[in-house]
């Protein structure tokens, strides 16, 4: 066991590593481990019945987490969602799919159940690849997770009527499901009664003894716990993790909980999808390569055009329903117990097992692409009357507009902007892609419109060539620089003024095009130290003096800041932090005697903020000398600034 995890752990963690190099998904790493490591390949992980239940738990803190996001209101309002879609997804899915496996001579029972197992999509992948993407809530997103959660109830039916159709159990069909339909709800009601009466006064006790220790154990045990109740009872422990987080959604202590099992959910999940991996025959690609591709491409077609047929014919529009069925068009893990246990029974063939078990594996390996790629997919894929015809709206009402703003992005920020524009009279257009918040603006707005404004074609229809100001007030930072760089395409002089969270990307977005950066953090704080300095007395032009004179250097003096025992030294993207470190210079240190520029400290990758001695800054110049009992400050990555504590004191 512990040779197997060794072997998995270190393969992952260089395979992972390559992919991320590669900006390709962590999911298909993990996967393509599997597949290397397991008996077909390579055979260095030998056969363990620990293996699989440690991976199952992957999958039971994925679902957990998810239903912290997912808290029981808007459980209530995705009912329609889960019960009307997803049920109507399994049934027409599973019927092509049984149809089409009947056809090509497998039994009829066995085509019924494969085509059902075949229905069902993966809750790991695609929840996981959703959440990285930051769609949970997203049209689409809520259509896949509603859809997922009815899917592993069907789960646990199918596997609980393979046992029966095969003559093995002593129940008939007709008492087996609503037996498991009645256990779901005992649990739910228990787990209810526990997240309404005990769970809160658990949470608060451990809260009250600042312990992080015993608040990670809680939550370990609630998730354990849960899982364990629900396998007791014959119930996916998945399900029952995701409605234990989903009671828990609405807690105080959702997001604490959230991240303390996020590191074993990661991990944990890691090890799931590579024993999926592990399942898979490499000498059927080469014997049956052809035919594994065409199962493949079927299975996708297949499921991906009845979910966006469906979606669609209930009322949403064409993106959101071609989106959703990329989302739900691969195969799932329980198809792979669902064919072990058949194949047990003596329902199934094996050879059939394997080409379906290898198809399977192939549209989950496509999925985190297909998601990546889903709004260029979907966009091809859905003719576009209803997009041109408005186009063609945008382009008319805004035709007589000239040096007006454009304000992308229609938030917070957008919308504060655009309050400050109307009171002074100045004429603008908003675009954001949030369709909601575009109905709810537009009642009482005419200039607020709905789309993607990385669209150049979209640019154009509001008047980009016309106005006066572009302001990119989206709040990520890689969707600014797209619709920077296309906004510089289809105007080159227009002034561009971009909203950040940090100063992380502020070089690149100024290299881009950018005439004005603004990071909203860095902002607050100058605002906040102003309003400090102001209110201890000093006079308001000299205050004012200092904000443009930081701004004007850059937020030089607020780069950085002093780490803390919690604090994480990565950024969102993974790139280090800069930060703030005060070295100590005594008698014996290098720099004692030499000026700042003989030591040449910027080079290596800091900023130097200030030099202290005796308590008091010093005047900084390139021939300021330094002395015994000085205080350097500096700000820069945690590398760099080590280099530079060594070349301080050590000369090195």
């Amino acid at each position: 066991m512990f040779a197997n995890l060794l072997i998995i752990l270190a393969s992952s963690l260089v395979v992972i590593a390559l992919f991320r190099r590669l900006q390709l998904p962590p999911v298909l790493g993990y996967l393509c481990v599997g597949l290397l490591v397991g008996p077909t390949a390579f055979d260095w992980v030998n056969d363990s019945e620990d293996l699989p239940d440690l991976a199952e738990l992957g999958v039971v803190f994925l679902l957990f987490s998810l239903g912290l996001e997912f808290s029981l209101s808007k459980m209530l309002a995705l009912r329609s969602v889960v019960f009307g879609l997803g049920s109507l997804q399994v049934l027409v899915s599973g019927a092509l799919l049984g149809g089409v496996l009947w056809l090509c001579g497998v039994p009829t029972l066995s085509a019924m159940l494969l085509g059902a197992g075949l229905a069902l999509s993966s809750t790991a992948i695609v929840s996981k690849e959703l959440t990285s993407l930051g769609e949970i809530f997203s049209g689409h997103g809520q259509n896949a997770i509603g859809v997922l959660l009815f899917q592993d109830v069907v789960a646990v039916l199918l596997l609980t009527l393979v046992p029966v159709f095969a003559g093995s159990s002593d129940q008939v069909w007709y008492w087996a499901l609503p037996i498991t339909l009645g256990k779901t709800v005992i649990l739910f009601v228990g787990l209810l009664l526990a997240s309404r009466w005990l769970l809160p006064r658990l949470f608060h006790e451990v809260a009250a003894s600042h312990s992080a220790e015993l608040f990670v154990l809680l939550a370990l045990v609630i998730v354990l716990l849960t899982a364990w109740l629900t396998h007791l009872l014959g119930l996916s422990p998945a399900l029952g993790a995701f409605l234990a987080g989903m009671l828990l959604g609405e807690s105080h202590y959702r997001h604490q909980i959230e991240a303390d099992i996020r590191p074993f959910r990661d991990i944990l999940l890691g090890l799931f999808f590579v024993s999926i991996g592990m399942l898979i025959d490499l000498q059927l690609f080469l014997s049956h390569g052809l035919l594994i591709l065409g199962l493949t491409l079927a299975l996708l077609l297949i499921k991906g055009t009845v979910v966006a047929a469906l979606v669609k014919w209930r009322g949403s529009d064409a993106e959101t329903a071609w989106r959703s069925g990329l989302a739900l068009a691969q195969g799932g893990e329980f198809c792979f117990a669902l064919m072990a246990q058949m194949q047990q029974s003596k329902l199934m063939p094996g050879d059939i097992s394997g080409l379906l078990l290898a198809a399977t594996f192939c549209s989950m390996l496509l999925t985190p692409l297909l998601l990546r790629a889903a709004p260029g997919i979907a966009a091809r894929l859905h003719r576009k009357p209803n997009e041109e015809a408005q186009l063609e709206r945008i382009t008319a009402l805004n035709a007589e507009l000239h040096g007006h703003v454009v304000i992308c992005g229609y938030g917070r920020v957008g919308q504060s902007i655009g309050r400050f524009l109307r009171r002074e009279q100045q004429h603008f257009i908003a675009l954001d892609d949030d369709p909601v918040r575009v109905q709810e603006a537009a009642a009482g707005e005419s200039c607020v419109h709905y789309g993607d404004s990385r669209r150049g074609e979209l640019l154009t229809a509001v008047g980009l060539e016309r106005a006066r100001l572009l302001v990119i007030a989206v709040d990520k930072s890689e969707i600014a620089m797209i619709v920077l760089k296309e906004a510089r395409r289809i105007n080159s002089e227009v002034p561009i003024l971009v909203r950040t969270r940090d100063d992380s990307q502020l070089t690149e977005l100024k290299a881009a095009g950018a005439s004005e950066v603004v990071p909203e953090l860095l902002e607050s704080s100058l605002m906040l130290a102003s309003h400090a300095l102001i209110m201890l007395g000093l006079p308001e032009f000299q205050v004012q003096a200092k904000v443009d004179e930081v701004r004007h250097n850059r937020y030089r003096l607020l780069h950085g800041f002093y780490h803390g025992a919690q604090s994480n030294l990565l950024d969102i993207r993974g790139q280090p932090k800069v930060l703030m470190h005060a070295v100590n210079l005594g008698a014996d240190a290098h720099a004692c005697g030499l000026s700042l520029n003989e030591l040449a400290l910027e080079p290596l990758g800091v900023d130097v903020q200030a030099v202290q001695r005796d308590g008091n800054d010093l005047t900084m110049d390139g021939a300021t000398h330094l002395q015994a009992g000085d205080k350097v400050l500096m700000s820069g990555t945690l590398s760099a600034i080590e280099a530079c504590e060594a070349r301080l004191l050590g000369g090195s």
